[in-house]
């Protein structure tokens, strides 16, 4: 089958991937589209050490085509969105409702697929870039068959990473002030969700204007551009009453933004990072800062349950409250990955799509 590998060199299409079959408990999955996350292209260039060769993608959405025994909740046909979370479903964690806490899969790297005989890594639980994966049935959430294979390949990681910060870790309460650092497709959720919980002001910081329209589109009340105004933490501050916000949400993983990010914060104020840093990286602040009660919070995968946040955003969707749609800002053929990598680097999409050959619309 076809899939996109990286060897640890560079990336690749291939056409003789071999994967592995379902058992007990797993279903496979003949994936349509697949979102292409800064998180993959993290392998890429280092940011994130991961064993290679692997086969990347972790943001899709497919068709059921073969159930393990035991597995009741899908059948071959249903239609779904995959969460990057391989929860085990039997720990304490899981049994107390945060299956983002689950230890089972948590940093297990297997080696599922073959090419040529030699073993190849999963990616996130997932690995969307092959045109068929086996995943745990919990892995795969029942979705509307109306709702487009492309919008619905964002929910499992980009929607529950963003909307889940706002939803489950900070939980914003209307009235509330918010500011987004970075306007992609982790920050657009952050801000919709944001909007869906009542939040206001919602500022969003980001440095490519071109990102504005959209941003506002989601609910942002104000786009603040640091190279136009100077001091992004003065220009919240500015608006804030001098204050800072409620809460703030790092999306971008970098050092000096984190730091922006603590200093946003008025008192009794929470800050949550959630963009991935490259792992040596030390954020500096004064504690003195934090003595108001100032809060720094890590925040995984959203925080989320997927079974119930991915139900949640399709309803929120056929209501049209969830921006889902505007958030694919192109769709890219499976062979087209090089243009969609280069459009992403560049700035010039939120979230690019890959679709796979002979996928459904």
């Amino acid at each position: 089958m076809l899939g996109i590998v990286f060897d640890g060199k560079k990336l690749a299409l291939i056409d003789d991937l071999v994967g592995p079959d379902s058992g007990p408990g797993e279903v496979e999955i003949a994936i349509q589209a697949s979102g292409v996350c800064h998180s993959d292209l993290s392998v890429v260039n280092g940011t994130i050490d991961f064993p290679k060769p692997v086969v990347l993608g972790h943001e899709g959405a497919g068709i059921v085509s073969r159930v393990g025994q035991a597995v009741t909740t899908l059948a071959i046909g249903d239609h779904v969105a995959l969460a990057t979370l391989g929860q085990c479903g039997a720990c304490s964690a899981c049994d107390s409702g945060r299956p983002t806490m689950c230890r089972d899969t948590f940093g297990k790297r297997p080696t599922p697929f073959r090419v040529k005989g030699t073993p190849y890594h999963n990616f996130a639980n997932l690995s969307t870039f092959a045109e068929r994966i086996v995943v745990k049935a919990n892995q795969a959430i029942r979705i509307p068959k109306d709702i487009p294979f492309a919008s619905a390949a964002l929910i499992g990681c980009g929607v529950l990473t963003g909307a889940g910060a706002v939803f489950n870790r900070a939980k914003v309460k209307p009235g509330e002030s918010v500011a987004v650092i970075g306007a992609g497709g982790i920050g657009l959720n952050v801000i919709q969700a944001a909007r869906i919980s009542g939040a206001n002001p919602i500022l969003v910081v980001d440095t490519n204007r071109d990102k504005e329209a959209l941003a506002r589109q989601m609910g942002a009340t104000d786009f603040i551009d640091p190279r136009a105004e100077g001091d992004a933490v003065a220009a919240v501050k500015a608006r804030t009453g001098g204050f800072g916000v409620n809460h703030v949400f790092e999306c971008v993983g970098a050092k000096r933004l984190m730091e922006d990010a603590i200093k946003m914060a008025d008192w009794n104020g929470n800050v949550v990072l959630i963009g991935v840093a490259p792992p040596d990286t030390k954020v500096e602040f004064l504690p003195l800062g934090l003595l108001l009660d100032v809060t720094i919070m890590g925040c995984r995968y959203g925080t989320s349950k997927p079974q119930t946040d991915v139900k949640r955003v399709c309803e929120l969707y056929q209501a049209g409250r969830y921006e889902l749609d505007a958030l694919v800002s192109k769709r890219y053929p499976l062979a087209d990955f090089e243009h969609l990598i280069e459009d992403m680097e560049a700035g010039r999409i939120a979230r690019g799509v890959l679709d796979m050959p002979g996928a459904h619309a």
